[in-house]
């Protein structure tokens, strides 16, 4: 068995190695301390004394994930998390590698975002202190199937949690989760039934919410706290974004208890900037570029009911890569009629989305399939009146795009 400290140094010496290459290396490390160290995270993340927070779902966990961290760093805890976007076993041994010191992890707590199937295999080794299930949605049939296949794997994560569970009241498949915590402590956070049409995939329950969504315009949002209510201006739009926030409130007040201040909370969450690729805006010679990463139907159809907008210019890219989920089948659950135009569809997939569009009578001016030739049409081909532009992608879309968006900006 090699030492927290050896496997420390010999992560950080394969990720400089692969960054020297060209690579990100963000999962790479961990991958190698896996092998050399089957025990490695449950060794150093055992010994942080607050534990650790798993956060999982279909939609929004990198967003809620940052939101939780930027508000336990307001009351002065030191947090880990893996905010590299690997949300796999590997990448938070990677993110743990990089913030060890002389192989210790000077930190009170770990939150992490871990995908639903990576989630049950973390748990089995570490059970968390506390856990947020976000919600079930249908995603790519090749990743994990059903639903009731991804509600199954969660309900696995809540069981093997220590201290308390944050459930969805109003997403169906996690709120009925709680029926077999009859055990632990489980709280939930949801929407007020008067915003039922702002999330057409999910349906109001009746539980007590001990942090509810009670209205919104743009990203202004009141919640009600144990009650009370309390408004803030976020800095993140859309209705699955004000939500998320509601989500973040809820695990965090379970995790400080008594030491949980609302209104402080409610300042510092006003304060959250979006996430990676997450409604992120780069300004390109005075042009606001926003990038929107768009993974699944019920996530896509979030985003253009509540992100959308008709006076920017409209981009598209698809791929389907393994990280994306290789059937791009799941575009045909995505209503595109409320786009009123294309300029440019990019990615792996051009002819299935030129396919959508044209099936849902939405006009699209050109098709490219290389992305960094796709992004410097649609910059300069200006429609009139529009002031910024908008680019909807998933996940290896996404990560090469904000790179190309970032090399412009600096010209």
């Amino acid at each position: 068995m090699k030492s927290p400290l050896l496997v420390s140094l010999i992560g950080k010496t394969v990720a400089k190695t692969s960054r020297l290459k060209g690579g990100h290396g963000s999962a790479l490390p961990g991958l190698v301390a896996e092998k050399l160290a089957p025990d490695f995270l449950r060794d150093v993340l055992g010994k942080l004394p607050r534990g650790v927070v798993v956060i999982s779902g279909t939609n929004g966990k990198t967003t809620t994930t940052k939101m939780v961290v930027e508000l336990l760093c307001e009351t002065g805890l030191k947090v880990l998390t893996n905010d590299s976007g690997a949300n796999m076993t590997r990448g938070v041994a990677s993110a743990a590698i990089r913030k060890m010191k002389r192989g210790k992890l000077n930190f009170d707590i770990a939150v992490l975002e871990l995908d639903e199937a990576h989630a049950v295999k973390f748990v089995r080794q570490i059970p968390p202190s506390f856990s947020l299930l976000l919600n079930v949605f249908d995603d790519q049939g090749d990743r994990f199937g059903s639903r009731e296949n991804v509600a199954k794997l969660l309900a696995t994560v809540a069981k093997n949690t220590r201290k308390a569970v944050v459930l969805n009241r109003d997403n169906a498949p996690i709120a009925k989760i709680a029926d077999d915590l009859t055990e632990k402590e489980v709280a939930f956070f949801g929407f007020a039934p008067k915003l039922a049409p702002d999330f057409p995939d999910n349906e109001p329950g009746k539980k007590f919410a001990s942090v509810e969504l009670v209205k919104f315009t743009g990203s202004n949002a009141t919640y009600k706290i144990d009650k009370k209510n309390y408004t803030a201006k976020l800095k993140l739009t859309g209705s699955f974004n004000v939500l998320n926030g509601a989500a973040a409130l809820a695990l965090v007040r379970e995790i400080l208890g008594e030491e949980f201040d609302a209104a402080k909370m409610i300042a510092a969450l006003e304060k959250v900037q979006p996430a990676f690729g997450r409604g992120e805006t780069i300004v390109i010679n005075g042009c606001p570029v926003e990038m929107f990463m768009v993974k699944n139907p019920a996530g896509f159809r979030l985003s253009l009911r509540s992100q959308y907008d008709k006076s920017a210019d409209t981009m598209v890219a698809i791929n389907n890569n393994i990280g994306d989920g290789t059937d791009p089948s799941w575009l045909n659950d995505v209503d595109f009629r409320a786009i009123r135009e294309v300029k440019v569809a990019s990615g792996m997939c051009t002819d299935v989305v030129a396919k959508r569009l044209k099936n849902d009578g939405v006009k699209l001016e050109k098709i490219e399939p290389d992305l960094k030739k796709a992004v410097e049409n649609f910059l300069t081909n200006n429609s009139a009146g529009a002031s910024r532009k908008q680019i909807f992608g998933n996940y290896t879309v996404i990560l090469p795009l904000r790179t190309i968006l970032e090399k412009l900006a600096e010209k």
